[in-house]
C-alpha cells in the first residue's frame, strides 16, 4: 500500500486537472509494481517518448493534450526520429517527417521544451547533487546519477511524461540511497589504449560484467573529462544496462561509496579484455571502402567540436562526415569562425536526432565508421549496416581516402 501525501490525493482527485489525474493514476500503478512506499517530488523531467515509434506515440500524448495537460516541472525532449531542420537528408520512410513533427508539436503544447537532444546536461540547467529528477534516455540517466550526483531511476516512454505532468514519481530504484551503494569493485590497471576508445571500452566491459549493478571503478585517469565519462556511461548502458557508477577520486558520490566497499567482490579488467571488446565492435578490415563517418553518439559537446576542429584543420574529407548534436550547440558551431575548419573539411552537422536512429547515409557501398561504442553497438541492428569502431584520428584518415585506414 502506497502512502499518499495531500498533493498525491489532490492529483488523483482531479484538483489539478484531468490530465494530471490520469497521469497520476498511471504512476500509482507504476509505483505499486515497483514496490514503492510513497511518492516524491522531482525537479525536472527529460522525455524519451518524443521519438516517434508508431501511432501509439502520438495517441498517448494527444490524450493529455485533449485533457488540457501542462507539465508541472521543467521538461526537456530527447532526440527525434529525424532531423527536422534538414529534412532533405532523411532517406527513410517518407511519412516519418510529418509524424515526428506532429509528435514534437504535441509535446510542446504540454509545455515541454523542444531541446531534442540526448545530452541536455551539456547546455541546459543541470540537476544538483542529491536532487531527484525523472529522466529518460540511457546515457542521460547514467550521467545524471554518476557524474552529477543527482538521482533518477530508469524512466521509459510514457512513464517519463506522466512524471512531468504530475511532478511526482514513486520512491523506488536509484532514488533510494541504499540502491546507490556499489555492488562490486572494478580495478583498472594502467592500460595502453587511446583515450577516445578507453572510456567507452571500460564502460562496455563493466556493463557486460555487472549487468546493471552499481560499480565502484578504481584506476580511471584522474583527469577524466565530462565527455570521457559521458562515453563510459553511454557504453555501459548499451552493453549492460548501467545506470550508475562511482569512480574513485572523480565522481561526486565516490567518497561515500568508498566507505562501503569492504567485503565487496573485486574484479580486474585488463587491457586484453578492453581490446577484445573494441575488436568485437570493429569487424572491419583495413582497405575496405567507407561510406561515411558518423560521430556524436551521445550528442557532441562544444569541447568535442573544438577538438574535432583542431584535428581537421588543413585537411579535407573525400566522403560524408556527420556529427550529431543539439540545435543550441549547432548554432554556436555554425556562427563562430573558430569552427571554420569543420566546414572546410566537409562536416555535416545533424540536429534533433542521431544517425544510428535516423538513416541519413545515402551511400550504400561500404562501412560506417565511428569512435562511439554506443553507435557501434546499436548501429548494425538499427541500420542494417556494417559499423566499425576506431579512434577519431583513424576515422579521419579513413575519410580522406574513402578506405579504412590501417591502425
Amino acid at each position: 500500500m502506497i502512502l499518499l501525501e495531500p498533493i498525491d490525493r489532490e492529483l488523483l482527485d482531479g484538483k489539478h486537472g484531468p490530465a494530471a489525474r490520469r497521469a497520476m493514476e498511471i504512476l500509482l500503478r507504476y509505483g505499486e509494481a515497483s514496490g514503492a512506499e510513497r511518492f516524491i517530488p522531482v525537479a525536472s523531467a527529460h522525455i524519451d517518448g518524443c521519438l516517434y515509434h508508431g501511432p501509439s506515440s502520438i495517441d498517448f500524448v494527444r490524450r493529455f493534450v485533449d485533457l488540457g495537460g501542462r507539465v508541472r516541472v521543467p521538461t526537456t525532449l530527447n532526440v527525434a526520429a529525424v532531423d527536422t531542420v534538414h529534412p532533405g537528408w532523411h532517406c527513410g520512410a517518407p511519412g516519418l517527417l510529418d509524424e515526428q513533427r506532429e509528435l514534437t508539436a504535441l509535446h510542446e503544447q504540454l509545455g515541454c521544451l523542444p531541446t531534442l537532444t540526448c545530452a541536455p546536461y551539456q547546455r541546459m540547467a543541470r540537476p544538483l547533487i542529491g536532487e531527484d529528477v525523472a529522466w529518460a534516455e540511457s546515457n542521460a540517466i547514467v550521467f545524471v546519477n554518476s557524474v552529477l550526483g543527482a538521482r533518477t531511476d530508469r524512466y521509459g516512454d510514457f512513464a517519463d511524461l506522466c512524471a512531468a505532468l504530475t511532478g511526482r514519481v514513486p520512491l523506488a530504484g536509484l532514488h533510494i540511497e541504499a540502491n546507490r551503494r556499489p555492488r562490486a569493485v572494478v580495478e583498472l590497471p594502467a592500460i595502453e589504449m587511446p583515450r577516445d576508445l578507453l572510456f567507452g571500452a571500460v564502460g562496455y566491459v563493466v556493463g557486460e560484467l555487472l549487468r546493471g549493478e552499481v560499480a565502484f571503478l578504481r584506476g580511471l585517469p584522474a583527469d577524466a573529462s565530462e565527455d570521457e565519462l559521458k562515453a563510459l556511461g553511454a557504453a555501459g548502458a548499451s552493453g549492460g544496462a548501467m545506470a550508475l557508477f562511482h569512480a574513485e577520486g572523480i565522481t561526486p558520490e565516490a567518497d561515500w561509496a568508498a566507505s562501503l566497499i569492504d567485503g565487496l567482490p573485486v574484479m580486474r579488467v585488463d587491457g586484453a579484455q578492453l581490446r577484445a571488446a573494441v575488436e568485437r565492435l570493429c569487424p572491419i578490415e583495413p582497405g575496405e571502402p567507407v561510406a561515411a563517418i558518423c560521430l556524436g553518439t551521445p550528442h557532441f559537446s562544444l569541447e568535442e567540436f573544438r577538438g574535432l576542429s583542431a584535428a581537421v584543420a588543413g585537411r579535407r574529407s573525400a566522403i560524408e562526415v556527420y556529427v550529431s548534436t543539439s540545435r543550441e550547440i549547432a548554432a554556436i558551431v555554425e556562427r563562430e569562425e573558430v569552427f571554420a575548419p569543420l566546414r572546410d573539411y566537409g562536416v555535416s552537422i545533424v540536429v534533433d536526432t542521431c544517425t544510428y536512429l535516423a538513416p541519413v547515409v545515402r551511400e550504400r557501398a561500404g562501412a560506417i565508421l565511428t569512435n562511439s561504442v554506443k553507435y557501434a553497438h546499436y548501429g548494425p541492428g538499427n541500420l542494417g549496416r556494417r559499423i566499425g569502431l576506431m579512434t577519431l584520428e583513424r576515422c579521419l584518415r579513413s575519410a580522406e581516402t574513402g578506405r579504412v585506414a590501417p591502425c
